[in-house]
C-alpha cells in the first residue's frame, strides 16, 4: 500500500466514531418520534409521507362504541357524585344554627304533609 491509501484509511478510521454517533442519534430520534406518535394517537407515515391509518374492522368499531357508551355513563355518574359532594361540603361547612333550622323546616314539612 502506498502512503496516500494509508492516509485515507487513517482519515476514515478517525472519522468513524463521529459518523457512528450521528447515525445512533438519528436512529434514536426516529424511534422516539415514532413512539410518541403511537402513544399520542397520531398516524404513522408511509415511505412517501402519507399517513397510515389503522384499518377499522367490525371489532374495533364495536369496541369504540362500547367505550364511548361507558364514557358517557361514567361522566353522568361523576356529575351526580359531584352534586352529592357539594351538598355534603355545604352541610359540613355551614353554621350549626342554620343547619338546625333547615332540618327543623324539613321535619315540619313532612309533619304538615302527612
Amino acid at each position: 500500500m502506498d502512503a496516500d491509501k494509508i492516509d485515507r484509511l487513517n482519515f476514515v478510521i478517525q472519522l468513524f466514531p463521529y459518523l457512528a454517533t450521528i447515525v445512533a442519534i438519528t436512529v434514536g430520534g426516529w424511534v422516539v418520534t415514532t413512539w410518541l406518535r403511537i402513544k399520542n394517537g397520531y398516524p404513522l407515515e408511509s415511505q412517501w409521507g402519507k399517513p397510515l391509518h389503522p384499518s377499522t374492522d367490525k371489532e374495533s368499531v364495536e369496541r369504540i362504541r362500547l367505550l364511548t357508551s361507558e364514557n358517557a355513563q361514567l361522566r353522568a355518574e361523576i356529575g351526580s357524585v359531584k352534586d352529592r359532594l357539594e351538598t355534603i361540603e355545604r352541610i359540613v361547612t355551614d353554621q350549626p344554627a342554620r343547619l338546625a333550622r333547615e332540618i327543623d323546616s324539613l321535619s315540619l314539612d313532612k309533619g304538615g304533609n302527612a
